[in-house]
């Protein structure tokens, strides 16, 4: 059971550990609503990052197993970690915190720690089980900090959107959390540059005294080009950019009031989750049974039917900001040259106008082409008029019915150790190009059905193969018998490349049997 304490209004209320009962709020959301009355919380500002999408707007470059923020689309950082710069620096009247939490799914959280480490970002990972939409997401986050005892004011942000002016980005939020410290839910909306279509809308009501806000009327759904066209030209709708800043404790009372199964489940994920060494594991059983749903759809829409009033608050961005969600909208967020043409890598154009092109290898050349966007990948190349780039998502749809690999994985597949890319293949053979980093190991392992050569290219590799374990230098080799034991690690300094040649009568990735592995898959 729970801690018992006195709320301000004299009742009886618990803390995590034992049944809550949400307390009344008092004006401006100070509310007992995670068992402890606010004021007797710790106060902090906390990002909190959902980095749980997949993107499958973005194909072939976004793919399930490697969503867009994790993929360097508009500079050589991941969306992910431009997410983390933008919000380096914030300056508000509490403390930020020390660790940021970061909510991803179980499938990328190797990758996501790496890239949180390259940029030093200190994080909490918090792994969804399955995928929930947003409100989920952050419910549990705000009751891993409730926990804590802090009444964190969140931070909250996609991971997978691109922000051009971070100080203008950092000085919206700052003015946000002059809101949600007096128990308001504040938004950014982006004053729109063009009807757009993709977008869902804020309407914009009267403007508040302070800090640049301004009320915020309703939301409204993506709408069709002639309605785009007149909230553009009103002035009273804004973009929706899905960025909120609201104290953890007054989103629980929220969300327990308006969603009370999505607050239970995520309430009891917290309470049976586990650490996992750097990550933060929520009970499974219990996350599933959440309700699927958006912050926009659970709570914000329906704002109005709390008991007691929260008021929700508008503060305006210009900060250049994209939610980058199609392939038209990372074109608009690139330089252009004078025909309107933008390119990404090894790219010729001659007589093109108002055509996007993204080259990851191979050289693409494009003649008289107009209003087109080309992709071209080590597997796959997407060819789409920029007026059709919004049903891409139909196409992996097709793709993933025809059980297509294409529509999950990338040829180069990312590891905690490194990653793994397929050069060829055959019936009985493949070839891949591995690279191990620095202090890093596969797993002690063995394969039931292939065999394997391996020759290094660069770098030094120890081997172990069943008794012996032995280094090889570049240009040095070893073959790994079927049946055998054999482990791959780098002692080195620099990343460790190697070309691995399999052969066998099966070569799928899960003839693999471990013994020993450092990152828990074992």
């Amino acid at each position: 059971m729970g801690t018992e304490n006195r709320n301000e209004h004299g009742s009886d209320i618990e803390v995590l550990d034992g049944p809550w009962h949400l307390g009344e709020q008092r004006a401006f959301g100070q509310a007992a609503a995670c068992g402890v009355s606010a004021h007797e919380h710790e106060s902090d500002v906390c990002a909190v990052i959902l980095a749980g999408g997949s993107g499958t707007r973005l194909w072939p470059l976004s793919r399930e197993q490697y969503p867009k923020q994790l993929i360097g689309l508009l500079k050589t950082e991941s969306l992910l970690q431009q997410t983390v710069r933008h919000v380096e620096g914030l300056e508000t009247n509490y403390p930020c915190a020390e660790r940021m939490l970061v909510v991803c799914a179980e499938a990328q959280r190797f990758i996501t720690a790496h890239q949180l480490r390259e940029v030093g970002a200190a994080a909490q990972i918090v792994l969804e089980p399955a995928r929930r939409d947003t409100a989920a997401a952050l419910t549990a986050a705000a009751l891993m900090l409730t926990r804590e005892g802090r009444d964190s004011i969140m931070v909250v942000m996609p991971a997978d959107h691109a922000v051009d002016d971070s100080t203008a980005f950092r000085r919206a939020l700052s003015a946000a959390t002059h809101y949600a410290d007096q128990g308001n839910i504040a938004t950014l909306g982006v004053v729109p540059t063009h009807a757009e279509t993709a977008y869902g809308y804020l309407k914009i009501g009267a403007p508040l005294s302070a800090f640049g806000g301004y009320k915020l009327d309703g939301f409204v759904e993506k709408p069709g080009i002639e309605l785009a066209q007149r909230y553009v030209s009103s002035g009273t709708h804004w973009w929706n950019s899905g960025i909120y800043v609201v104290r953890a404790t007054t989103w629980l009372a929220a969300i327990g009031e308006l969603q009370p199964a999505i607050f239970a489940a995520c309430r009891q994920a917290v309470e049976g989750s586990k650490m996992d060494g750097e990550f933060c594991r929520l009970d499974p059983d219990a996350f599933a049974a959440s309700p699927a749903d958006s912050i926009d759809y659970a709570v914000m829409e329906r704002i109005g039917n709390l008991r007691n009033e929260v008021a929700t608050v508008v503060i305006p961005l210009d900060a250049g900001w994209s939610d980058v969600g199609s392939w038209d909208a990372v074109a608009n967020a690139l330089p252009k040259d004078e025909a309107g043409n933008g390119t990404r890598g090894q790219v010729m154009l001659e007589r093109a106008s108002s055509t996007f092109v993204h080259a990851e290898g191979r050289l693409v050349a494009c003649v008289g082409t107009r209003d087109l966007v080309v992709v071209e990948t080590a597997d796959a190349v997407l060819v789409v008029a920029k007026d059709a780039v919004q049903h891409v998502k139909g196409l992996v749809s097709q793709l993933k019915a025809r059980q297509c690999p294409e529509a999950d994985a990338p040829r180069k597949v990312h590891r905690p150790w490194g990653t793994y890319e397929s050069v060829d293949h055959g019936e009985r053979y493949q070839v891949k190009r591995i690279v191990v980093q620095p202090g890093a190991s596969l797993s002690l392992q063995m394969h039931h059905h292939r065999a394997e050569h391996w020759i290094v290219v660069r770098g030094t590799a120890l081997v172990t193969r069943g008794e012996e374990t032995f280094l090889l230098s570049e240009n040095e080799s070893t073959y790994i018998p079927l049946g055998v034991k054999h482990r791959l690690e780098n002692p080195g300094k620099l990343p460790l490349e190697l070309i691995e040649i399999q052969s066998g009568s099966y070569l799928g990735e899960d003839d693999i049997q471990r013994f020993e592995d450092h990152y828990g898959r074992a």
